[in-house]
């Protein structure tokens, strides 16, 4: 189970916990030796070690191989995007622009909203997400909170977490919408 990777990410959550090698060493029962031989990539861990580690980091078994990432799972090639689709499929229609999305903190979506066409008849929100969306072509409206605002080629809208919001298209063309969705820092 080597990886040069594991080490890295080891090392980067120590240091975030501003912990030396031997106070984690101590703080997790593995040696120092040890530690210093994963953090280097020369060790080949454990399972067991793998949770003692995760557990003195107080972080998730699986975060220790977030970092261990194919390349090629970097690149989202239009052809091969997948499009997702609202209660209207005749109005909307999202791209996940997002490379290896499952791995990501980050979520990009391509909003496709045809002409007079709305993501939603009423206002929705996401409790654990905050959202950026930029007007990439044409127009659309934004309504937050119930009030109602015009966005133009360019602009951008904020929306935090649980905001009760919706978009529609009130022109006669298409638009098309950016949307960066991150974690909520709750």
């Amino acid at each position: 189970m080597y990886s040069r990777h594991l080490g890295q990410t080891l090392l980067h959550y120590r240091k975030k916990r501003g912990m030396t090698i031997r106070e984690f060493s101590q703080y997790a029962g593995i040696s120092t030796s040890l530690i210093s031989q994963m953090e280097r990539g020369q060790a080949n861990p454990s399972l067991q070690v793998l949770e003692l580690l995760a557990k003195a980091l107080q972080v998730p078994l699986y975060t220790l191989f977030i970092n261990d990432i194919d390349p090629a799972t970097l690149i989202s090639r239009k052809k091969d995007r997948k499009q997702v689709y609202r209660e209207n499929k005749d109005h909307i229609v999202y791209d996940v622009l997002t490379p290896d999305f499952m791995k990501a903190h980050i979520d990009l979506l391509m909003m496709e909203l045809k002409a007079h066409g709305s993501t939603t008849q009423s206002e929705y929100s996401h409790s654990d997400k905050e959202e950026l969306a930029v007007i990439m072509k044409g127009e659309a409206a934004v309504v937050l909170e119930g009030e109602e605002y015009l966005l133009e080629e360019g602009d951008v809208v904020r929306i935090p977490p649980n905001m009760k919001h919706h978009f529609f298209n009130p022109s006669q063309k298409a638009c098309h919408v950016l949307f960066v969705l991150t974690p909520a820092l709750i």
